[in-house]
């Protein structure tokens, strides 16, 4: 038996060609080819992953098709339609042949990769009793509906048997189950078979039918209405079927599912649906999949998994095909799109998220909770869908998306009760859910994040709709692919943390008695900011520039005299020619070398690639931030009280990203003339992240500053209200400003139209706030002596824990 019996459904067709960068950072070996002192061996040594040729290639082939798992359940009800000639005989006898070569020997016809699943796990075999019945069951049906197969029935019948008193409210159930299996109970009494059921197990399963369908009656709801159509054929002759006909789609179907659709034909005469059916049977020969069609879904899904596990790297054309194909039918407004919750979220985060022009409104009918749940997906409230609503509202890309901050805050709250009351029966929805919650997608970096969803990996790829379904490749490959390549970064990332810190001893920054010693935070946020292997020397100076620039705030919140910082600031204005005698301290020696050859390394290194040299731009980056942090200290000394404005006017480029973020990008790939540093879309990315992270601070830190007397932006706030503004307004108006900011950031990077900054650069500023979210989720992170140490360790030292998902079996 394979789990997948028929041929490969080929990829959805035709679009046109993208109007984007590539999402992806790529790079010219040229960047990285005179690196630190130390590191050329690391960096020089055989990529792992050049091994893993055939690997890549196994991935990439499947990419561009998609399979799905056969479903005997809805086979079984294709089966079941009879010949508008012949009455007594089926339309489709070549499902009939399926469902009697297929019976497995225990005599059940459960889903295939049930049995790929069971064979380690006892527990999760029992967990799928429903879905085998099921299954089983409607196979008899069809069988004995035709009057074939008799010694198939009974080995169903016995299998019926051996399991139905396993089954539990505890188990995985197939939609609509407490209504479908009864109604097939009762189609197998009308057709007089011998069920090896008790009377008492029957009135059992009738009385949760009924239960049920009051419940529902009551309701009457859109929802409700549409969710009765969906599991019709467990009706039996309660449904009005030309009611259940109003619910078909453009391609003839019914919600997509093979077996409502087949269903309604044993009732109604319709070409549209027998053409769906018969569409469907041209491309999987003689059986049919639970839902169909899924490309759109599946490859957005495939998409998403390999960005979730870090390797969408290895297949940036690839995924920008199927995105541009995507963008297309979404256009184009497929139905495959927007008539499933899922598939219409999953695509407009994707799309958007890749710099497609998607619009949010295309989400408003789900912006509110009442009209999610008058679809199908919302009525049985599909966690899956759910979860997709919440990920797509986070997509601001502007302070003014009015349905996004409306879906946001419905799902937001529907995710958090169903947490708090242990409504979420699936313990890795659970785990999901509580991981999105804690760390939105914006304060998620993603070295973290792939380190997780690689130890959470689910290999089965199972999905419930009627029956159990997957879809698609292997996540065993792709998986693979994932714990190589974090491995070899990891042991990249160690290298060169061990040079940083070997390059803060020798420019003995370590005796620097008044700083922090934040090298491995600093290291952090380069690694989890820019991961790609190959991008070493962008990753080192993010990271020199985070270690330089908290030893230069620290000497001028309170480690310098002010005659040592006027003197440091004179120094790097002058940058060339400084004599011993010009220094008026050691500190101030140590710092200002510190910086100049730091500088002069860079800028060296960037000249190879940019072919022009930069010194006067690092120079430029140091002195503004400096110039801020002076202006700061002269107003603390004077005690003098800014506006608002003017406090943000130094607080942007005194928080110290210019050192930290600027020089890097010219080691991220793209040449990046004098025109976009000079443009306003550059300093605007500039000030949008400084501007984050500067409140960020300022909130975190509030308590602290307030006991050391010290003003930042919620004091100011409270200060000018003249008592009408107390800390706590103070704080929500700081995170409104946040949020609106965030989104207007996320807005510039991912905007295409006239934007001249290269979108790898931009990424880069994107990236570092949401390092700054996560390093000022619950306090200041930065500042904490052990607050990050987890984050560290995770990223570079913790190997990754992957022995439970058994590689090599799967």
């Amino acid at each position: 038996m394979f789990a997948f019996a028929a041929p490969p459904v080929g990829a959805f067709t035709g679009v046109g060609k993208s109007r984007i960068n590539s999402y992806a950072f790529e790079r010219s070996s040229e960047v990285n080819a005179d690196g630190p002192q130390g590191l050329n061996n690391i960096l020089s040594a055989d990529d792992p992953l050049a091994n893993s040729k055939a690997s890549l290639e196994k991935i990439r082939e499947r990419l561009v098709k998609v399979e799905l798992s056969v479903s005997a359940y809805d086979t079984a009800w294709v089966a079941m339609v009879p010949s508008a000639r012949f009455p007594r005989t089926p339309f489709f006898p070549e499902c009939v042949d399926w469902i009697i070569d297929n019976q497995h020997s225990d005599g059940s016809w459960a889903p295939t990769h049930h049995k790929l699943s069971f064979t380690t796990n006892t527990q999760r075999k029992h967990s799928f009793t429903k879905d085998a019945l099921s299954s089983t069951l409607a196979c008899v049906l069809a069988l004995r509906r035709w009057n074939v197969g008799e010694e198939y029935v009974k080995k169903g019948l016995s299998f019926i048997g051996s399991n139905f008193s396993s089954i539990n409210e505890q188990q995985l159930s197939p939609v609509g189950f407490n209504i479908i299996f009864p109604g097939m109970i009762n189609y197998a009494l009308e057709m007089g078979l011998d069920l090896p059921l008790s009377e008492c197990d029957i009135d059992a399963m009738f009385s949760k039918r009924e239960l049920e369908l009051r419940r529902e009656a009551e309701e009457n709801s859109v929802g409700s209405k549409a969710y009765l159509a969906f599991v019709a054929e467990g009706l039996c002759g309660m449904q009005d079927w030309q009611e259940v006909m109003s619910y078909q789609r453009k391609n003839g179907s019914l919600f997509n599912s093979p077996s409502t659709t087949a269903a309604a034909l044993c009732h109604i005469r319709d070409d549209k649906s027998l053409n769906y059916l018969s569409s469907i049977l041209q491309k999987f020969g003689c059986s049919v999949p639970t839902t169909y069609p899924l490309e759109i879904h599946t490859h957005l899904s495939m998409v998403d998994k390999l960005e979730r596990l870090g390797v969408s790297l290895h297949f940036t054309h690839d995924i920008r095909r199927i995105l541009d194909r995507v963008y297309r039918c979404w256009v184009e407004s497929d139905e495959e799109i927007y008539s499933n919750v899922a598939t219409c979220a999953m695509a407009f985060r994707i799309l958007r998220m890749h710099g497609y022009d998607v619009s949010s409104d295309a989400l408003s009918p789900f912006a509110d909770a009442r009209h999610f749940k008058n679809t199908v997906q919302g009525h049985i409230r599909d966690l899956n869908a759910v979860i997709e609503l919440y990920k797509a509202s986070q997509a601001q890309i502007s302070p003014e998306e009015p349905v996004l901050k409306k879906l946001n805050s419905w799902v937001t709250h529907f995710l958090e009760e169903e947490l708090d009351n242990n409504a979420i029966n699936s313990l890795d929805f659970s785990q999901e859910v509580d991981y999105i919650l804690r760390f939105p997608f914006y304060a998620n970096v993603e070295r973290l994040e792939h380190k997780r969803n690689i130890e959470h990996c689910n290999l089965d790829n199972m999905q419930m709709l009627k029956t159990s379904f997957v879809c698609s490749m292997n996540s065993n490959d792709i998986l693979e692919l994932a714990v190589a390549a974090f491995s070899s970064s990891q042991l990249i990332y160690r290298k060169e943390l061990q040079y940083l810190e070997s390059w803060v001893k020798e420019s003995k920054l370590d005796q620097l008695g008044f700083s922090r010693q934040k090298e491995t935070y600093c290291y952090l946020s380069a690694a989890a900011t820019l991961f790609s292997s190959e991008l070493s020397s962008a990753r080192l100076c993010l990271a020199k520039g985070g270690v330089l620039t908290t030893f230069t705030d620290d000497f001028f919140d309170g480690g310098g005299s002010s005659e040592e910082l006027a003197n440091l600031i004179k120094l790097v204005e002058k940058w060339h020619g400084i004599h011993e005698n010009e220094f008026c301290s050691e500190n101030v020696k140590t710092i200002f070398f510190a910086i100049q050859n730091t500088g002069v390394e860079l800028a060296a290194k960037a000249s190879l690639f940019q072919k022009r040299d930069i010194t006067n731009h690092i120079i430029k980056i140091w002195l503004a931030m400096m110039n801020s942090m002076m202006k700061e200290a002269d107003s603390l000394k004077n005690n003098t009280v800014p506006t608002i404005d003017e406090y943000m006017t130094h607080a942007i480029p005194s928080f110290a990203l210019g050192p930290v973020i600027l020089p890097s990008l010219y080691f991220v790939g793209p040449k990046l003339s004098e025109d976009i540093i000079a443009s306003s879309e550059y300093y605007n990315l500039f000030e949008l992240v400084s501007k984050l992270g500067r409140l960020l601070n300022d909130i975190q830190g509030f308590e602290r500053d307030k006991a050391e007397g010290k003003l930042n932006y919620l004091s100011l706030l409270v200060l000018h209200g003249n008592g009408s503004f107390s800390e706590e307004d103070a704080r929500r108006d700081a995170w409104s400003v946040i949020e609106s900011t965030r989104a207007e950031l996320l807005g510039l990077v991912l905007q295409s139209k006239g934007s001249i900054v290269p979108r790898a650069c931009k990424e880069v500023f994107w990236k570092v706030s949401k390092v700054l979210h996560l390093f000022y989720r619950n306090n200041d992170g930065f500042t904490s002596p052990k607050e990050m140490v987890g984050a560290v360790n995770a990223v570079v030292h913790e190997p990754l824990k992957v022995s439970h998902l058994s590689l090599s079996k799967a």
